[in-house]
């Protein structure tokens, strides 16, 4: 995979291809299964449901980032609400420059800087601490609020999950972005319909969810979260959305990519054994990059 993150322009990257993005997709997936076989704990099934959202920003020319220069004044911020899929987050770090690959292995390990809940203070290219669900979209309204108030350019990206958005502090955080006319924040709803133990809808019902949002007052956008041409236009479309945020519902399968873990809602908090990893591999058509 070395080959398709060797490349770099002022920003730190060449955008992939449509193709090449499937094809690192497909790499964060077992690299993310291989850091929770690891660690022994994980979420492995929001972790490959998030791998082509993820794959889009980072690598296919949306986010704009310095790896080599993290703090630079003028790059987007993404915040990653559904802090606990760190697995996958951390793996598109490390793809995207942020890091060396090798430090994955240290995934959750003692003294580790790759905690199971993403850290700002230890982790080049995390913008803020989360995991605590229902926080990622406040954050991600007064970070938005701040590029405005200081004049810059950068845009917000914020990724939630669906079963988070049961917190009410989201809808809160949705009405301030919409009082604001905040056009550069992008809400991205990882739609999987899963939350931990059940089904979103047998827990507390979300849908109609592009109509919620578009209550809200957001430009609102539903998209295929596998398909990597959908995505890449959807966040075109975003940046050329004005006066309102915009939001991408994107209609995902938990466990994606991975016969056995797709749509269960045990794979929530599933861990594969060496057996699993391996097959999982095999059916990505990737090699596993390390065992524990």
């Amino acid at each position: 995979m070395e080959h398709l993150f060797s490349s770099h322009d002022a920003q730190g990257q060449i955008p992939l291809t449509v193709h090449e993005l499937a094809e690192a997709a497909r790499w964060l997936r077992i690299s993310a299964m291989t850091m929770t076989h690891h660690a022994g704990i994980g979420h492995t099934g929001g972790d490959l449901s998030a791998a082509d959202i993820l794959a889009t920003l980072y690598l296919g020319g949306v986010l704009r980032a310095r790896p080599n220069d993290p703090s630079w004044p003028e790059r987007d911020r993404f915040i990653m609400s559904k802090g606990h899929c760190s697995g996958i987050f951390y793996s598109t770090l490390a793809a995207r420059g942020f890091f060396p690959a090798d430090t994955l292995k240290t995934y959750m390990d003692s003294m580790s800087k790759l905690n199971g809940h993403p850290d700002r203070n230890k982790v080049a290219g995390v913008e803020a601490n989360t995991g605590p669900l229902g926080h990622g979209l406040p954050i991600a309204v007064g970070a938005a609020l701040a590029s405005r108030m200081a004049h810059m350019s950068w845009r917000v990206y914020v990724l939630t999950g669906d079963g988070e958005l049961q917190e009410g502090s989201n809808w809160e955080a949705a009405m301030t972005a919409q009082h604001y006319g905040l056009d550069n924040l992008v809400v991205i709803v990882d739609r999987n319909r899963i939350q931990q133990g059940d089904f979103t809808e047998s827990t507390i019902r979300m849908d109609p969810m592009t109509d919620k949002w578009r209550a809200f007052g957001f430009h609102t956008l539903e998209v295929d979260g596998h398909n990597h041409g959908d995505l890449l236009a959807a966040f075109a479309e975003a940046e050329s959305t004005k006066d309102r945020p915009t939001c991408i519902v994107a209609n995902t399968v938990k466990g994606k990519g991975v016969s056995f873990a797709e749509n269960s809602p045990a794979w929530h908090h599933g861990v594969p054994t060496s057996e699993q990893l391996r097959a999982a591999a095999a059916e990505l058509g990737v090699e596993v990059p390390w065992l524990a």
